[in-house]
């Protein structure tokens, strides 16, 4: 029996976790390696701006096994804010323990609290069918939207960096 999960907001302390999670998520989803330096300036700069980004950890007796964020996205349409999920990561060894539920849960446990989130969405690989059904048992389905994008090289400001997302 694995100990019991807990969630908790990461502090600017969680950096090099949060650090690590994040260079090993991008290697395994997308064969990247993620510049150091502009990543921990991102995740230096959410942590310390929540309007950026707010990151959970997961811990199983204190150590930490994943993370998720969340950002924020107004709808006009809705006049309420989607809260949408993303830098997800779970240590290989923890996968299928319920890690990731308990990211989503509490994520959606402060989307609910807050009184004016409409909705979560989360991106997710074309072919990550792993993932796909886990978020569908979850209860989310599939949106009719699809993603677009068009990056801008590096520019040097606060969060123009890019490396990959």
């Amino acid at each position: 029996m694995s100990a019991p999960l807990t969630t908790r907001p990461a502090t600017a302390a969680d950096l090099e976790i949060l650090c690590g999670f994040q260079q090993a998520m991008a290697l395994e989803t997308e064969g990247k390696r993620l510049d150091d330096a502009v990543l921990r300036r991102g995740l230096a700069l959410a942590l310390e701006d929540p309007a950026k980004g707010c990151y959970l950890l997961a811990e199983r007796d204190g150590v930490p096994v994943g993370c998720a964020m969340w950002t924020r996205e107004w709808s006009d349409w809705r006049g309420a804010w989607f809260w949408w999920f993303q830098s997800v990561f779970v240590e290989e060894d923890a996968r299928r323990t319920g890690v990731f539920r308990a990211l989503y849960e509490a994520v959606l446990e402060r989307a609910r609290a807050e009184g004016d989130v409409c909705g979560v969405r989360l991106y997710v690989e074309t072919e990550n069918a792993g993932a796909q059904a886990t978020y569908e048992a979850l209860g989310m389905h599939p949106a009719h939207y699809r993603m677009y994008e068009l990056e801008f090289p590096p520019s040097g400001k606060s969060g123009g960096d890019r490396a990959s997302t």
